[in-house]
């Protein structure tokens, strides 16, 4: 049945149940009469927007999982094919309803809103296919990316996962460090960098033909705001004096063991020492930087070798600390199709992912999951989107999603803030119980690895968008790409290539979500709500209590709470269909993202870090603040 003839169904309808019902008339032009046609329409366009929701999901999970040229030409079919069914929903839609814009009915409104963004669809037939290519393109060869190894240069088989990544957390050879850091960007950036430019006149012109300024104006619809950017700003700028005493502590770390030739003298920190391949989270320094060595250490993936733990076991491990709050258990598919491990025979997009195939039914996750600390907390984060998409299944297609893109990301890092307490993981036996967990120097050692992990990301989850609203606005031309790239990551975040680069480089799509246009900003978002969410669940847990000077938030764990796990199932059952400070204010009592609760939680170790930064003669900050503008125009 086509939309056109549904509509001529509903209406005979309405007239049938005006024959049947003395309450009601409908005289076919007024607009309850409009309205109650457009909600019976939407029943359908509901139906169908799930089922095609669905085919190209499949296929795009296929390629996914198994990167080769027939899974490619099965996911751009699917893509072209997605394509022509929102154009013509679009043009029934609004052929049928042109005057939406007038409905009194605040969700029939919101609905229609987001129907009538037509996305990429809008594009022409030959336009949709290049923009889908050059997509395609761009992720398969980040996905696929191998370089040399520094030791033996005839072999040039190493991949992102686990290969580099070890090198990075592991290697104190800076020479070998320069080499890998500089190859992936090698086999990555540069060869992107083509396929970028067009992708960006493509994505504008997706832009303009959706009554959008540019792409990041695109993006940034789902938060509502007019002033969001400028909140982003003001955000960091109250956050930054604590990153800027991180940084100092870490530089000073890194001179002792590395040499001032290696960290200079400019204040910055170079891009390849801080054991990761972005120097976006500092975690795996943690080891040589860490405030008091010989207490209790929260990384405990060797514990967790010695118990025995798979990857199956992180999972499972995960799905009970949801259920424990009263939450849904995963269903039977997601322990079927998820793709927890990489195959030894496949090239596979690892970067971990979770994924909803919009039935109500199957839901996935695809990670490359390797025994560590790190990847337990990474199952949490993935397997909070898993539980958000079964909270709101029920809600109409056009609603299931988060309240925004950052509540999405924030969830899962809610619960894992929990998880990683030494109180939690003494409860799960990870710690042992004779292992005291609460005195002042065990504490500061627990707050200084979340900061090397929550803090330090900071910055350049703002910079990552920042960099892309100046290329979409065109402030940056693509022979500017990468010196504006590193001109805010010295001057937003102190931190410096450890080598010259040049025009021809693009190092900013190093990194997945360039490469994959993923928007990056929801993760400076969720960084910050993470922690208004905790605070609100720790109260309601009975975990915490503001008023009172010896509850300290860092301590919390709302494990088995079934009154934390209420409140957060009755949010997240909301999708996407009240604007988000509603829903914000429903889980914290804030109708704003602020960082008073991140400060809060991390008061204790702020204080510790301004102390030993004078004490060692440490000046936080690296001068730059003056010489390069960084204010959004």
């Amino acid at each position: 049945m086509t939309m056109k003839s549904f509509v001529l169904l509903a209406v005979e309808l309405c007239l049938l149940w005006q024959v049947h019902s003395k309450s009601i008339t409908f005289s076919g032009d007024t607009i309850d009469d409009i309205e109650t046609i457009a909600h019976i329409y939407y029943a359908e366009v509901d139906r169908e927007y799930s089922e095609k929701c669905f085919e190209t999901a499949s296929a795009e999970w296929e390629f996914a999982i198994d990167i080769n040229d027939e899974t490619e030409k099965r996911k751009l079919s699917a893509y072209l094919d997605y394509g022509r069914f929102e154009r013509e929903m679009w043009g029934n839609i609004t052929a049928e309803f042109p005057n939406w814009r007038d409905f009194q009915d605040p969700d029939l409104l919101r609905i229609f809103k987001e129907l009538t963004i037509l996305g990429t669809a809008a594009l022409s037939e030959d336009k949709l296919e290049e923009f889908n290519q050059v997509t395609v393109d761009m992720e398969k060869i980040y996905s696929t990316a191998k370089i040399c190894s520094f030791e033996n240069e005839t072999r040039c088989d190493l991949s992102l996962n686990p290969d580099i990544s070890a090198i990075m957390k592991n290697s104190r050879n800076e020479e070998e460090l320069l080499h890998v850091w500089t190859q992936w960007r090698n086999v990555t950036g540069r060869p992107i960098k083509q396929y970028y430019e067009r992708f960006v006149e493509l994505s504008n012109e997706v832009a303009a033909l959706n009554n959008f300024s540019d792409t990041g104006d695109m993006w940034l619809r789902h938060y509502e705001s007019e002033s969001f950017k400028l909140d982003v700003e003001d955000i960091w700028a109250t956050i930054m004096p604590f990153y800027e005493e991180i940084h100092a502590y870490v530089r000073a770390k890194l001179r002792q063991v590395y040499g001032p030739s290696i960290i200079g003298d400019d204040g910055m920190m170079p891009a390849h020492l801080l054991g990761n391949m972005w120097a976006h989270s500092w975690g795996n320094v943690y080891s040589f930087t860490v405030p008091f060595p010989n207490k209790t250490s929260v990384d405990l993936t060797e514990q967790m070798k010695l118990q025995g733990y798979t990857p199956g076991k992180m999972f499972e491990v995960s799905d009970e600390f949801f259920t424990s709050l009263g939450l849904i258990s995963m269903p039977d598919a997601f322990w079927e199709k998820s793709v927890i491990e990489k195959p030894a025979d496949k090239d596979m997009v690892c970067h971990a992912s979770a994924w909803d195939f919009c039935n109500g039914k199957d839901f996935r996750i695809k990670q490359c999951t390797f025994v560590n600390m790190e990847d337990l907390i990474t199952v949490h984060h993935e397997m909070g989107h898993i539980q958000y998409y079964l909270q709101y299944k029920d809600q109409p297609y056009a609603y299931r999603s988060g309240a925004n893109p950052g509540f999405h990301e924030a969830i899962g890092d809610t619960l894992a803030l929990s998880v990683k307490t030494p109180k939690h993981l003494k409860e799960i036996g990870l710690l042992d119980e004779s292992t005291v967990i609460d005195d002042y120097e065990t504490s500061i050692n627990f707050l200084f690895s979340m900061a090397l992990d929550k803090i330090a990301f900071l910055p350049f989850s703002y910079i990552m968008d920042r960099f892309r609203w100046d290329i979409f606005d065109n402030t940056t031309d693509s022979s500017e790409y990468n010196s504006h790239w590193w001109q805010l990551r010295e001057t937003i975040q102190g931190i410096k290539s450890p080598v010259e680069r040049s025009a021809d480089d693009f190092d900013a799509a190093s990194k997945f979500h360039i490469s994959a246009n993923v928007p990056y900003i929801r993760y400076f978002v969720s960084h910050v709500i993470q922690f208004q969410f905790y605070r609100s669940l720790c109260i309601e847990a009975g975990q915490y209590d503001p008023e009172d000077p010896s509850s300290v938030l860092h301590n919390c764990d709302i494990y088995r709470s079934k009154e934390a796990g209420a409140k957060l199932a009755s949010v997240l059952s909301m999708g996407s269909s009240k604007p988000w400070p509603e829903t914000m204010e429903k889980m914290t009592g804030q109708s704003r993202m602020d960082a008073s609760a991140l400060r809060e939680y991390f008061k204790p170790l702020e204080d510790w870090l301004k102390a030993k930064n004078k004490e060692m003669g440490e000046t936080p900050g690296w001068g730059l603040y003056d010489s390069i503008e960084v204010e959004i125009s």
